[in-house]
This record gives C-alpha cells, structure tokens and sequence, in this order.
C-alpha cells in the first residue's frame, strides 16, 4: 500500500539531512524525497556563501544556536570523512563606528554565553589578520569556517539511501488516517506513512496543501552579491557588526573555498519565490506576499532600512561605499557580478520576522517552516531533530 515510510518534500540540504538522519536512526525506513527541479541544492543550499557559521549571532538556548554550534563542529568532521573540501578560517567582526561597539561588546557575551571561543581586537591586531581592513575593534570567531554545500548535498544523497525523484513537483496532498497521498504535477501519486516538508521556499504552500495553517507566510528576500576582481584584497572572512532588529548579516567579505571572495548579500525584497532579478516577478506568487499582512507590517516598520538596501541594489557605488566601511582600498571597477541567493524568511501576520529555525507537527506530517542561514551549517542537527519527529509519527 506504501511506496515508503517517510516522504521529504525538497532535495536542499534540510531535506537531505533528513533522510540521512532517518536512515541512520532507524535502518530499514523506506524514505523518498521528492525534488521538483533536475538536481539538488539548486536554490538556498546552492546559492548561499558556504559559510560554516560559528553560532555567535544567535539567542542563547534557541534552536539556531545549539544547532549552529553543534552543526558547525559536525560539518566540519562530514567534509573530513568525505573529503569534501572545506577550512576552518576564523573570521572577523568590524566595528567601524562608536555607534557599533556596545553591539560588538555584547556579541563578544553572545559568543561566550554559545561556548564560542571569541578574541577581542583592536585596531593593531585587526591589521595582523587582514592588512586592508579598517576598524575600531573587532572580534575574532575561530570556529567560523567554509565548504561546498553542493558537495555535502551530493553526499548526504547517496549516503542516505533514499529515492530521489526529480523534476518532481508537488500539486496535490491528500492526508488520511492511514497515511499520506501526493501528487506530482507530472502525474506520479506516492503514498507514504508520514509526510516531512522540507521545501523550503515554498514551505508554506506545501503546508497549506495539506490542510495545515502554517501561521506564516515566507517572504522572500533576495541577496546579491559582487566579488573582487583582486582576491588577494582579502585574506578570509570579515564581517560588519550587524543590527539585531534583522536577521540579516550586511554586506561581508568570504573568502570562498575555490579562492575568490564574494562580497554580499544585501537584502532586497524578491518579486518571485525564485526571483534572482528584477526581471523575474511572478504575479501569483508576488500578490500572495503582498497579500499577507506581515508585509505590510515590515515594510512600515523598516522602510529606511529597506530603503537603503534598494539603493545599494539599484546602484553599484552605492554598494561599493558599504563595503569602503571597512575595505577602504576597494573600487567599484574592484567588483563584478556574482550569482544571487533568495532567502525563504518567515514572517509573521503581525509582521514579526522569525528568528529562529520553526518545525511544526501536524498528523502524519512534520513542516519546517523557517530554515534560512544559518540552516546550512546547522543542518546535521535539524535532520536529526525532524527524523526524530518523523519516526514517532510512524
């Protein structure tokens, strides 16, 4: 009657980690993932800094900071035992400006609170690390590395043992007592015992089909990136101190593991779930978010914030001059286009931005509906924490 036992929507690494985890808690589970596009990893996963992040921005006690410091250490020990390339670099935290010490000082407890090692600098020691940067002070975060998520996908697949099917998108769900019924838009119905929704930026929507109110909307937000045309500009990883009324990093320097450093995201708001430009707006999709009250809510509360982000999309000396804050050295001819990510970021209907990762249980099904960065790096952690809803429902 079933074709598996637990069915994960979304091949990205949350989905994939999933089915490695299920496989490894419980030999034997028949899992299958759906994945409506030709390959995996091919939007958040694929698209992201492949930044191995160290935990230090995160609430102590939430979901994202045991699962990024936990999952940190994790993908570093995965990549060695796979031999995916990956490197522990450290990075840096740049205060520029007065205005941003006492945030940097309370990152440095942050840091601590997460049992991160954390060293504080000043101005001297700061140029030790990256002789072009300028700062006040800083912070140094060891356990801050990079890797190729693409490759750990790749590897969680064929590890897990689970079915792929691709190009596989979902249409219909039908939820019984007995279990769960989906249909893919090319025809294809798979049956399984219990349903885990890892899709990501269409979380939502999947859990709309299966009868649940996911109580949030995922507005998407669209980062774009530049990289040096001079990589030897910078050494590793350097980030600005950033404003904890959003849960976006700002404008940083990552050294990535095939050498070059990008240099992003901003932040802008996508016309489409999958808007990598101006020039890709879905209607549907665009008057859905525009529909939702949280939008709404955000776009009052953080216009000039938004405003600013808009500037430095629509302009490249504008985005040159965010990252002259602490790359004085660099031009505009210093940066080209790099390719951009979109950000599934769950808002709420009061248009409170969630800011920690949030899986929900329903019958039979288990949703993930907030899972943006760190989620990459945390993503071991996730997949052991979903399998293990997942198996109870069985």
């Amino acid at each position: 009657m079933f074709d598996c036992d637990v069915l994960v929507i979304g091949g990205g690494i949350v989905g994939l980690s999933t089915a490695y985890a299920l496989t490894r808690a419980a030999p034997g589970t028949r899992v299958t993932v759906l994945e409506k596009e030709h390959a995996l990893a091919r939007h958040q996963t694929g698209r992201n800094s492949g930044v191995i992040h160290s935990g230090i921005y995160y609430r102590p006690g939430s979901l994202k900071a045991r699962f990024a410091v936990e999952g940190a250490a994790e993908m570093v020990k995965f990549c060695a035992e796979w031999g995916i390339p990956h490197e522990v670099t450290g990075k840096l935290i740049v205060a520029t400006t007065r205005e941003e010490l006492p945030r940097l000082h309370a990152l440095v407890q942050r840091g601590r609170e997460n049992g991160i090692p954390v060293r504080e600098l000043g101005p001297t020691q700061i140029s030790e690390y990256e002789p072009r940067v300028r700062g006040l002070a800083a912070i140094h975060v060891g356990t801050t590395g990079i890797c190729d998520y693409g490759a750990v996908s790749q590897r969680l697949a064929e590890s897990s043992g689970a079915r792929i099917l691709y190009g596989a998108e979902v249409t219909v769900i039908d939820r019984r007592p007995w279990g769960v019924a989906v249909r893919t838009a090319d025809g294809r119905v798979v049956r399984a015992r219990v349903l885990v929704n890892c899709a990501g930026l269409h979380c939502d929507r999947i859990a709309r089909l299966a009868g649940d109110d996911p109580g949030m909307r995922i507005v998407p937000f669209r980062g774009e990136y530049y990289e040096l045309t001079d990589p030897s500009l910078v050494r590793g990883l350097v980030y600005p101190v950033p404003d904890p009324a959003f849960p976006f990093l700002g404008v940083h320097l990552t050294r990535g593991i095939d050498g070059g450093v990008h240099v992003g995201p901003n932040a802008v708001p996508a016309l489409a779930r999958e808007g990598y430009g101006w020039s890709v707006v879905r209607p549907r999709e665009l008057a859905s978010t525009l529909a939702w009250p949280g939008s709404w809510s955000i776009a009052r509360a953080h216009w000039r914030y938004g405003a600013g982000e808009l500037h430095r999309s629509l302009s490249k000396r504008a985005f040159t001059e965010a990252v002259r804050r602490m790359l004085p050295v660099v031009e505009e001819s210093d940066l080209r286009r790099a390719a951009p990510g979109v950000r599934a970021q769950a808002v709420l209907r009061d248009g409170t931005l969630v800011d920690d990762f949030l899986i929900r249980e329903a019958a039979r099904t288990v949703h993930v509906l907030n899972a943006p960065s760190p989620a990459a790096t945390a993503s071991l952690p996730i997949g052991r924490e979903v399998a293990g809803r997942a198996l109870a429902l069985l």
